[in-house]
């Protein structure tokens, strides 16, 4: 089964891109996955400007977000994008290395659909991500772009 749109990743680092990618992969959706690498270039596709201005319309299927990104963080990016509502309806999941209760905390209270800590064991970081892109690729049922 394929995507239609495609899965937003967020990622500053090279490796954990690169194994992301690999998981999404095994689920043929690696295809339908765009990278962003700061806070800053997630904000450009979403808002469809710089480098990203002429990008197909509409929003993504979901954004896994890291939360400690350059340039915006991911808290931040996740409170801009909560406060628009053609960016609200988003599902956004936390994709995180910090086990931190301040982060938890905030992440939910400014609208995260999930937090999800990032194992530092290969086999379970692989998991992760096949599960969270057959839940949100395969399964779950997006909603509609804003009109």
């Amino acid at each position: 089964m394929k995507v239609a749109k495609p899965i937003l990743l967020a990622e500053d680092n090279p490796r954990d891109v690169e194994l992301a990618l690999a998981a999404m992969e095994a689920h043929h959706m690696a295809d339908k996955v765009v990278v962003c690498c700061d806070g800053a270039e997630v904000l450009d596709y979403l808002y469809c400007r710089g480098p990203f201005a002429f990008r197909q319309k509409g929003n993504p299927l979901v954004v896994l977000l890291d939360l400690k990104m350059p340039k915006v963080d991911g808290l931040e990016v996740l409170r801009v994008m909560k406060a628009d509502a053609t960016l609200r309806s988003i599902p956004v999941v936390m994709l995180t290395s910090s086990r931190e209760e301040r982060d938890l905390r905030e992440s939910y209270a400014l609208g995260a659909n999930a937090y999800v800590v990032k194992p530092v064991e290969f086999t379970q970081f692989v998991s992760a991500v096949k599960e969270l892109g057959s839940l949100w690729g395969l399964i779950n049922e997006p909603p509609p772009d804003p009109s």
